[in-house]
């Protein structure tokens, strides 16, 4: 029964039904108590009118008139006290408003603040590090400015809330050394409808080797127990979004450019464009000593268009041979004043704009005396570029101790702006972001420092430092590499105070700085928990349980742990850490949203002990994942084998099995929701599901319903991995659990290749399987594979994979007969092979060579001999249908192709790998390569690399409909009729396959040689696989209804078994299966029928009987299956119907291609080209093709088609300026020799920051949009006079709100949606 108050009605807030009875005084989580005042005491004028009834009751009595009399009076008598008491009333009331409204206009009262319960006291507890501060029952604290302390426990209903101010003025630190809350205790900073304003900052400060160590918690800490409450909410930031323009080294599209040299005699010139900041000419002219030198560069100047920046600097001396002609042409195009009387060795530079007259010019001069120049002559200008970047070009020319030095800088000044996909306008100046690498170095992300930026719009800020990589914000190829950035400040801060070096027993052989940060840990039966916008800096331990957020063995934390508000953390920025991101442990049903992890030790984001279900895991940023000590698979090659307390004996860990998978995303179960989150870069993987056999650690023993392995897997939608070494996406394996000993050395938790995804209904094996799906997953530049998928059933879908060493592997869920079988599926995704980010060297980037189809220098995935693969069969079956691959162009160094095979495979390989609806596109020079002996390859001698093979059931591979391809040299599958692909190192054939499983027994490191009776001198030996347990096994390839014999080179074994697997119930040893084959079993349900071959001799003789069984048993080789005719004319349907796959897919993108022919290519015929969402609009005369498309249309629509003539300049310059309809997209090509296009004017309205220089160029590409926004898309393209511009390819969003599009529907977001669909179901 309810307790109810005076009124009869319920309490406002029930009592949790978990955790303690307490709670906390006055506050309830997410709702402050209301702020009522106390009754006001009774006025005078009120007791007086009580007193008056009460007379009035105690009358005498009286005649009927004098009663009569007497009741008038009194009736008046009321009347007139009514009258006051309602006036006196009714100033009260007024005088009560105006103290109100008095309040209210300094600091409205509002019951969602924790800060304003009037329940409250001031708190200062001043500067006493030895105070041990307990806030227990009737305590209600509020904390108005800095204290330290030496600790702090909140518990018994006492509350602690730190104090704001309505503009956010205040900044308070509490320097603690921990922080515990329990029974009824309550830490609240700001609320979820009431959120911080001012600064707020919990700094843990200790040593690791002093001071006591709390039980459970250790040192430097907030702890939540039982019953405890912490809410902490700082003001609403974006966490993270994308870049949309491209974040140039420098900040310059072509780089800064800095040059210093001594003694470079005479007049050292630098040519930059006006446009670009790019350096366009790099020459000397030796002025002093040759009056030639003076004509070339008179001639040099003449020939210079107007609006270049000529920047010239004296080396040791310029005017001996300084002719007067060459200097009137300095004076008359550049505007100098000091040229005319330049003396010996005197320094001078210059730097000014051709045809700019005096005031674009900025010199300076310095005396020559003894040996020195008295100072540097310095001249400086500040230009922007077409896209809004301020820079500076400097010149400058010395003398100094006898040296004469002239240099010059071009370089970005007053801030590098960066244009960003979201409204990031809750971002401030002096925040510090994270912008992550686009390359195959994680170690190229970067911070900056925001600037203030009046100009900029609210999807833009201005970063202080200099960025030292390429960060890529483009779609590019179809891939959507856009850089993830990140922001790292908030509001409410809780950070470790550190030491300024590594100490004690902090692992310091693997560190030389301190790792004993402060940690926040969470224990079952809390009473409330949210955390949002807070900043985790310098935070997490070297210890094992010390993370900077760490729910631990916390059960259901939302309405199954009887949490009517689910817990959460939301916009966390966790960075510099020294121990994961976020610990979920034990615990079940958290939504982790919109936090970022930064520069961390061990897995960012991290899910224990393999017993953690339904937590969802929402636009997070985890990026620089970096290796740490605490386990096995934290650690990286040197700790893996430096760290050997935990193992048996003398064993020596093996870092590639045992360790190295540091990941930003360790999913320990697989149901568990992903959706919009990007790993950003790993030392090992970004994403890695594995899968526990028994739970580990301190849920050691606890009987799960189904395990991990048989469990369907949770949401996995739109995430994006990119910049890890090993994998972006890692589906496979286990942790060891069990503890070292002699059967197995290694350490409790290392990494365990005995784990098999595969997942049933409800986990129960005996249910159907339930393909796991991998919806929207893009990843990209990463060193060996885009994602490894080992399990089944498992689908891919809608996925892209672009610039990885592997795109992706499929491996099965294990070997007959240890499994029934499985399939994998990947479909309407999109692979490329070498892209046009060409990344940028440096952070760590190893490799580099030359590759694409242009053969630029780029950085690669590994060294230069490295077979590049879009899709790599390991073992099957597979199924690769309606994908598409472009961009897999072989180099002399490497083999390259869309389609290959693992490599030094030993394993087995299906022929019920299937391909269908593939589309190659035109630069995919190798569709499929099944290897060759060489770098990688090796001998290509292993059973796997021998028996490699796939159906192409459509031809879309070959040519060929239903052939299956296998090695060349593979004459098990082959017939006279086979079509060799040379370049392939490939076969095409016809006939029906499947696989021979040989079982021996007793039998160690025996060889078996199948022979084809066919082809007896084409032999095939396989060395087996498990050659050193009890038994081996041997898995060829073979054609059906054909004969073969099997020699051994050693005795025969004793027992032989031979399955036959993956069939089509054809004939095998002239016995016909019985049942059909289900499915992707191996075999039909009725189990796998099979031969057993029993020795009857005890022979000790090598059991090769080839020169006895032929020619005996030979036979002319035939087809049994004629081969098809070759297909004629491109697939029709094949590849993915997308076109673009990026990380936002509401928004829908239109495809633009520009083909900008040279002068050459224009004389041999080739067109112009503006190519729209697949449709081509080509120009083929001399002149302007002008496209306009409705930006708010989708599919696009084309609005206006116009082709100008040079001539007609100033009719096309009038059009883009009065005709273009409002929220259209503008698409200008040109097409011949532009000697003067004088439109630039027209196109700053369109895009362009400033008017651009259009003369003498060999292509213009214009894209630009009309409307009052400017989206970071627009820009200009051109080319030296009689080159192109080649292919440029652009993606423009449409419907964007921003754009001022009226939209008859909401934008559905699929992804809101499963967000949704996750809370429901939790």
């Amino acid at each position: 029964m309810h307790a109810t108050n005076s009124r009869g009605h319920s309490p406002a807030f029930l009592q949790p039904q978990n955790g303690n009875s307490h709670h906390s005084s006055g506050y309830v989580p997410g709702k402050v108590v209301p702020l009522r005042p106390p009754p006001p005491p009774k006025s005078q004028a009120s007791a007086k009118f009580t007193s008056i009834r009460q007379e009035a009751q105690a009358s005498f009595g009286f005649s009927s008139e004098e009663q009569q009399v007497q009741r008038e009076r009194q009736k008046q008598k009321r009347h007139k006290n009514t009258f006051i008491c309602f006036a006196i009333t009714s100033f009260s009331f007024f005088v009560a408003l105006a103290v109100i409204l008095g309040i209210s206009s300094k600091y409205a009262p509002d019951e969602n603040c924790p800060d304003q319960n009037p329940r409250l006291r001031n708190w200062d507890p001043g500067q006493d590090s030895a105070k041990q501060v307990v806030i227990k029952e009737g305590d209600m604290f509020r904390l108005t400015s800095d204290a330290t302390v030496n600790s702090i426990v909140i518990q018994d209903g006492g509350l602690l809330v730190f104090g704001d101010d309505k503009d956010g003025s205040r900044n308070i630190t509490l320097r603690t050394h921990y922080i515990l809350i329990k029974d009824g205790g309550a830490l609240h900073i700001g609320a979820e409808k009431c959120r911080y304003k001012s600064k707020a900052t919990i700094a843990l400060y200790g040593k690791s080797d002093e001071g006591e160590s709390m039980p459970t918690f250790g040192k430097k800490f907030i702890g939540v127990e039982a019953g405890g409450t912490l809410e902490l909410h700082g003001t609403q930031k974006a966490s993270w979004t994308l870049l949309v323009r491209t974040l140039n080294s420098s900040g310059l599209t072509f780089g800064s450019y800095a040059f210093k040299k001594d003694f470079s005699r005479g007049l050292n010139v630098r040519v930059i464009d006006q446009d670009t900041a790019k350096i366009l000419e790099i020459e000397r002219f030796d002025t002093h000593e040759f009056q030639n030198e003076s004509r070339r560069l008179q001639k040099f100047l003449r020939d210079q268009d107007p609006g270049r920046i000529v920047a010239i600097a004296v080396g040791d001396s310029a005017v001996k041979s300084l002719l007067q002609g060459t200097i009137q042409m300095i004076q008359d195009r550049l505007g100098s004043k000091l040229i005319q009387g330049l003396g010996y060795r005197q320094a001078w530079a210059l730097v000014g704009v051709i045809d700019g007259g005096s005031t674009s010019c900025n010199e300076s001069v310095r005396n020559y005396e003894n040996h020195s120049s008295g100072g540097k002559a310095l001249a400086q200008r500040e230009f922007y570029t077409v896209d809004g970047q301020k820079f500076s070009v400097t010149a400058y020319s010395e003398w100094k101790e006898g040296i004469s030095f002239s240099g010059f800088w071009v370089e970005a000044i007053d801030g590098v702006k960066l244009h960003l996909l979201d409204d990031v306008s809750s971002w401030e100046p002096g925040d510090q972001i994270v912008v992550a690498s686009t390359d195959y170095s994680m170690y190229q992300a970067e911070e900056f420092t925001l600037l203030p930026c009046p100009e900029c719009s609210r999807f833009q800020v201005k970063v202080k430092e200099m960025p030292q990589f390429l960060h890529m914000g483009e779609i590019i190829d179809g891939v959507d590499m856009r850089a993830e950035v990140g922001i790292l400040t908030q509001n409410i801060v809780v950070r470790g105070e550190m030491e300024d070096s590594c100490y004690a027993e902090n692992q310091c052989q693997f560190f030389d700085y301190d790792t004993f940060g402060g940690h926040v840990m969470i224990k079952k039966n809390f009473t409330s928990v949210h955390l949002s916008h807070v900043e985790l800096k310098h935070m997490g331990q070297q210890h094992l349980g010390r993370y900077p957020v760490h729910f631990h063995l916390c059960g259901d934390v939302d309405y199954k742990g009887g949490y009517r508000h689910a817990t959460f953390v939301d916009g966390l920025s966790i960075h510099h850490s020294f121990s994961r991101c976020i610990t979920v442990h034990g615990t079940n049903g958290l939504l982790i949203k919109d936090t970022v992890g930064f520069d961390t030790l061990g897995h960012c984001f991290f899910l224990e002990d393999g017993i953690e279900q339904r937590n969802t895991l929402f636009h997070n940023l985890g990026l620089l994942t970096k290796p740490g000590t605490l386990l096995p698979t934290d650690r990286n090659n040197s700790m893996c084998i430096t760290m050997r307390e935990k193992v048996f004996g003398n064993y020596i860990p093996v870092p590639a099995t045992d360790c190295m998978a540091v990941s930003t995303f360790w999913i320990a179960h697989p149901n568990n929701n992903l959706i919009n989150n990007a790993a950003a870069g790993s030392q090992d993987a970004g994403i890695w599901y594995l899968f526990h056999k028994e739970p580990t650690g301190e849920s050691s023993g606890l009987q799960l319903l189904a395990k991990p392995e048989l469990t369907p897997l949770g949401i996995f939608y739109n995430n994006r991995v990119h910049s890890s070494f090993k994998a972006g996406l890692f589906i496979d394996k286990g942790v060891k659990t069990t503890n070292a000993s002699a059967a197995d050395p290694r350490e409790y938790l290392c990494l365990d290749n005995s784990a098999r995804f595969r997942p049933h209904q409800d986990g129960d094996p005996e249910k159907p399987r339930v393909a796991a799906l991998i919806d929207r997953l893009i990843a990209f530049k990463n060193n060996d594979n885009g994602a490894w998928v080992r399990g089944g059933d498992i689908v891919v879908q809608n996925s892209a994979f672009a610039d990885n060493g592997i795109g992706l592997t499929f491996a099965s869920d294990g070997s007959f007969p240890s499994d029934e079988g499985s399939s994998q599926e990947v479909s309407e995704s999109l692979f490329v092979g070498e892209s046009r980010n060409y990344g940028f060297q440096g952070g760590q980037n190893k490799y580099v060579g030359t590759g694409g189809i242009d053969l630029k220098p780029r950085t690669l995935p590994r060294n230069r001999t490295f077979p590049i693969r879009g899709f790599q069969i390991y073992d099957g079956p597979i199924h690769l249908t309606r994908c598409t691959f472009q961009k897999y162009v072989p180099t002399l160094d490497r083999y390259t192709s869309a389609i290959g095979f693992l490599m030094k495979n030993s394993w087995q390989i299906t022929p019920r790998n299937n391909i269908s609806f593939v589309k190659f596109g035109p630069h995919v020079s190798l569709n499929v390569f099944f290897g060759k002996p060489g770098p990688w390859f090796e001998d290509c001698e292993l059973d796997g690399d021998k028996n490699s093979i796939f159906h192409d059931i459509d031809g879309s591979v070959t040519g060929y409909k239903d052939a299956y391809v296998g090695r060349m040299d593979n004459y098990l599958i082959r017939h006279p009729s086979c079509i060799n692909v040379t370049k392939w190192n490939a076969v095409v054939c016809s006939g029906s396959y499947a696989q021979v499983y040989v079982q021996t027994w007793s039998t160690p490191n025996l060889t078996m040689t199948i022979t084809r009776d066919e082809y007896p001198d084409y032999p095939m030996v396989l060395r087996g696989i498990n050659q050193k347990a009890a038994f081996s096994q041997y898995q060829p390839v073979i054609m059906l209804e054909k004969g073969y014999t099997i020699h051994w080179n050693g005795p025969a074994p004793k027992i032989a078994f031979l399955y036959l697997i993956n069939f089509n119930k054809l004939l095998f040893l002239y016995l016909k299966a019985k049942s059909h084959r289900d499915g992707h079993s191996y075999c039909s349900s009725q189990g796998c029928e099979r031969v057993k071959i029993q020795a009857a001799t005890d022979s000790k003789d090598i059991s090769n009987c080839m020169a006895k069984a032929y020619p005996r048993y030979y036979r002319k080789p035939s087809a049994l299956k004629s081969m098809p005719s070759m297909l004629k004319g491109l697939c029709q349907g094949c590849g993915t119907r997308q076109v673009v796959f990026t990380s936002d897919p509401h928004i829908s993108y239109l495809p633009v291609q520009f083909r900008s022919p040279s002068q050459a290519e224009i004389q041999r015929g080739d067109a112009s080209v503006i190519s729209i969402n697949g449709t081509d609009f080509p120009l083929r005369s001399v002149g302007v093709l002008l496209l306009i498309v409705d930006a708010c249309s989708v599919p696009f629509r084309l609005t206006e088609k116009k082709i100008f003539s040079f001539t007609d300049v100033s009719r096309m310059e009038e059009y883009l300026k009065t005709s273009i309809p409002p929220r259209s997209v503008v698409l200008l090509s040109t097409r011949g020799q532009i000697k003067q296009f004088n439109i630039s004017d027209s196109l700053v309205p369109l895009g362009l920051a400033k008017p651009a220089n259009l003369y003498n160029k060999g292509s213009t590409i214009f894209l630009g949009f009309n409307g009052n926004f400017k989206p970071s898309w627009t820009k200009l393209y051109t080319s030296p006079a009689r080159q192109g511009l080649g292919l440029l390819e652009q993606f423009i969003p449409l419907q964007l709100d921003e754009y001022g599009c009226h939209r008859a529907d909401t934008i559905r977001r699929r992804d809101l949606e499963l967000l949704k669909q996750t809370s429901k179901a939790h």
